[in-house]
């Protein structure tokens, strides 16, 4: 089956450039009927294909398939620097982006189906403070970093540098964990409970930023109270959504399971999703908190009765549908990477410093894990990429205008690119060593210790036997 993707995939490129002068041709003519949807179909062939051969190759690469669409990408958005400039159209056509904006809201989606509160809870308090100390300290490192070497952008840019570094990147932790069978492991609890975490603090940062700036672009300012206050509008969100949303869509779907429509399960659930983004963007809100919502109060029982109808779960329909608009996004945002700003040595010494402080942020997690004997490093090493979730915050703030000027320009834009690549291809190698190394000193703890001793616990030491108490003399009296 690879195989085949990979030489249909490869096949097809050629033809892409045959299809873009052919439909340049019909642009300039007037016999096209299609209207506005004919570049969108010539871009989705273009992006669809360079999607599907850069994840097949980065695939067998052992790489994420998500690194391989971001650098097609990046490559089809940088032919213009060998003199063909036909896929510009890629990183500007309003119906692209659109696609590219809802495969954000359905990938949001999916990391909130993938999410459980319930496990998010059980790992206790390590995964908490791990989640806090891998966005405290990547967010002031990364602020540093900005004010530093690009001191005359405003603050906001700063912040919302500084907020990309905050989240990780679930799927690709998750994804290394299973494949080494770890998934199951108190470390991997952790790290993926706090990973969880870690999207729902830098979503809430990112809704600070975001307000901050739609006040600044009002010619106003945001206080702390208001800042407070979207802090408060967040949580009240996710809670509400949590508790009111759960209620509401478990009764729901009980009384859509009477009905006998085909779809039914689908269209709710993407129903739900649209209008928790809908509502999240109402209330000042970034749309993907809504999808993150949304993902997360649609359980398996919520939907248990037309589920067992359907025989299928929300994940496996939303898979085929994210797997199209998914790529467009990622592709897209490598065709917004200006690889000629890279000429400057000023933003490859900022794309270096941002990967270093975003590697370094989150060392600084091991130092939350409160029990005895876990791997703290590997837990650390887990939290490092930044993969999809730092792209979108990342794409964000390069849709966001602040007085006439974007937020994060194309220089910064392609550092930070860099520095999403950076931390997602290190952290497969690097979690594999660093897990290996720590089964490896936990069997050598286990030979060590006694049978039924707990890990943590010291060996007890070997009492020696008394001696024979002597015949007291009578002079002791």
């Amino acid at each position: 089956m690879r195989k085949a993707t990979f030489a249909i995939a490869a096949l097809s490129l050629p033809g892409l450039f045959f299809a873009f002068h052919a439909q340049a041709g019909a642009a300039g003519s007037d016999h096209g009927h299609g209207g506005p949807v004919v570049p969108v179909l010539l871009g989705l062939v273009i992006v669809l294909g360079a999607a599907k051969l850069g994840g097949e190759l980065f695939e067998r690469l052992g790489q994420p398939a998500v690194l391989g669409e971001l650098v097609f990408g990046m490559v089809l958005g940088n032919l213009s620097l060998v003199g063909f400039g036909g896929f510009r159209f890629l990183a500007t056509d309003p119906g692209l982006e659109i696609l590219a904006q809802l495969g954000v809201i359905l990938l949001l989606f999916q990391v909130g189906l993938e999410s459980n509160v319930q496990e998010m809870m059980s790992v206790g308090w390590s995964s908490l403070l791990v989640a806090v100390l891998g966005v405290i300290a990547p967010f002031f490192l990364g602020w540093g970093v900005s004010a530093w070497l690009l001191p005359k952008e405003e603050t906001l840019t700063h912040l919302f540098l500084a907020a990309t570094l905050c989240a990780t990147s679930v799927g690709i932790t998750a994804r290394v964990l299973k494949d080494l069978g770890k998934t199951s492991t108190r470390e991997a609890k952790i790290i993926l409970g706090a990973a969880v975490i870690d999207d729902v603090l830098g979503l809430v940062i990112l809704s600070v930023v975001a307000g901050t700036i739609a006040a600044a672009n009002t010619g106003g300012s945001l206080d702390s109270l208001d800042a407070l206050a979207i802090v408060g509008k967040a949580v009240a969100f996710l809670v509400g959504a949590l508790l009111i949303g759960g209620w509401l869509s478990r009764h729901a779907f009980r009384l859509a399971s009477n009905l006998r429509i085909q779809g039914l399960l689908l269209a709710l659930s993407l129903g739900a999703c649209f209008l928790l983004s809908y509502l999240a963007d109402r209330i000042g809100l970034a749309t993907i908190v809504g999808a993150f919502a949304a993902g997360l109060l649609l359980d398996g029982v919520t939907y248990r009765d037309l589920g067992e109808r359907t025989k299928h779960t929300i994940e496996e329909l939303i898979h085929p549908i994210a797997g199209f608009l998914v790529p467009v996004f990622f592709v897209l945002m490598g065709a917004r990477v200006d690889l000629a700003s890279f000429g400057h040595h000023e933003v490859l010494l900022f794309a270096a410093l941002l990967s270093l402080a975003a590697i370094l942020g989150k060392m600084i997690c091991a130092a939350g894990v409160l029990e005895r004997g876990l791997d703290r490093l590997s837990v650390a090493v887990g939290m490092v990429p930044r993969g999809e979730v730092g792209l979108i915050f990342a794409g964000i703030g390069a849709q966001l205008v602040l007085h006439g000027q974007r937020v994060i320009p194309p220089p910064v834009f392609a550092a930070v690119v860099v520095m999403v690549i950076v931390t997602t291809l290190i952290t497969p190698p690097a979690l594999k060593i660093t897990l290996s190394r720590g089964a490896a000193a936990a069997q050598k703890r286990g030979q060590d210790r006694g049978p039924g001793q707990r890990p943590g616990q010291k060996r007890p030491v070997k009492e020696k036997p008394e001696a024979p108490e002597a015949p007291r003399s009578p002079r002791a009296d």
